[in-house]
């Protein structure tokens, strides 16, 4: 197992070596910063001047080497516009985007896999057809057509749920949550919902193609031997065998969830860090564009080697397999 971790770790930090390589150069080339934060009137002293103090003279592997040894102190820079550092920006939003992906993963999770095995466990039957046919859906709807369809539904029409903001806020183990009170959690439910269908409609299909993977097993046909129930083959048995590649998809999508809800923050006026990322592409505030797709990097390869560690305890051939190889 420590053979295992430390391999992946290896790994883990090329890539993110590679990937901040790759993202400071796309970002540098994306346009000039001085070109939006200073007034169009601003002689071009006033522009030297802006260029010299944001270290935008320097060349770019300068301005990357600068950027390695600071991030390497926990400084992924400091914001052109608001003049603060960009993990601050970043960790003061960065509640609101957990809490909004964690519940929508709750969403995928609980309404996801309950009818992936009830589709699963009937095949071809007129509730199969009817939850598959619904998946579809939620495949091809556009997520921010789907948000402005489920604001007119209820917020303009029924007037159930408010459609914009994060709500009134509380503290849980000295965390600002949305979760600690009723108006936040009525603020997070479309947003989460919003977040979610997709991952429910794929999580939905996934344990459904397990389950029917698994069913005929021979394993199963002993249980059913042995006398064992139904509800037991299937809570039991079969559920522990699809874990798998459901926990590997889920993790997974815990990261997209963090990363890709910037549409649904915009729609919903919700001030996570995608929001923030929109206002920062707007004004092109390179530090904290970096900061937070550096952020969003570090994410998806602590999730997925947490992905793999779990997926080595579930299955100790996996492990092996690797240190062999």
């Amino acid at each position: 197992m420590t053979v295992f971790i430390v391999r992946r770790l290896m790994q883990s930090v090329l890539v993110v070596l590679v990937v901040s390589m790759i993202l400071f150069a796309g970002i540098f080339a994306i346009g000039n910063p001085v070109d939006i934060l200073l007034p169009p009137d601003a002689t071009q002293e006033d522009r030297e001047e802006a260029i010299q103090a944001l270290g935008l003279d320097k060349p770019l592997l300068i301005q990357y080497g600068l950027f390695l040894a600071n991030a390497v102190r926990g400084d992924l820079g400091t914001s052109f516009v608001h003049n603060v550092p960009s993990m601050q920006l970043i960790l003061h939003r960065m509640n609101a985007t957990l809490e909004l992906a964690l519940l929508a993963l709750i969403f995928a999770v609980f309404i996801g896999i309950p009818l992936g095995m009830l589709s699963g466990a009937h095949p071809n039957t007129l509730l199969d057809r009817t939850l598959m046919t619904g998946s579809i859906f939620g495949f091809s709807i556009p997520n921010f057509w789907q948000g402005l369809m489920l604001i007119m539904v209820f917020s303009v029409f029924l007037r159930w749920l408010p459609s914009t903001g994060r709500g009134e806020t509380g503290t849980i183990l000295g965390i600002e949550t949305s979760l600690a009170t009723w108006d936040g959690i009525q603020h997070m439910i479309m947003p989460a919902l919003n977040l979610s269908l997709y991952k429910i409609s794929m999580v939905m299909r996934l344990t459904r193609a397990s389950m029917r993977e698994t069913l005929p097993m021979d394993f199963v046909k002993f249980a059913r031997a042995k006398g064992l129930t139904g509800r037991r083959i299937i809570f039991v048995h079969v559920l522990k065998n699809i874990m798998l590649p459901i926990i590997t998809v889920i993790g997974m999508e815990l990261g997209s969830l963090i990363a890709f809800g910037v549409v649904t923050e915009t729609i919903f006026a919700w001030p996570g860090m995608g929001k923030l990322l929109i206002d920062s592409i707007n004004v092109l505030d390179r530090p904290v564009i970096v900061a937070w797709l550096m952020i969003v990097v570090l994410l998806f390869i602590s999730i997925n080697l947490l992905v793999d560690i779990i997926y080595s305890v579930l299955d100790p051939r996996i492990r092996l397999s690797d240190v062999k190889s």
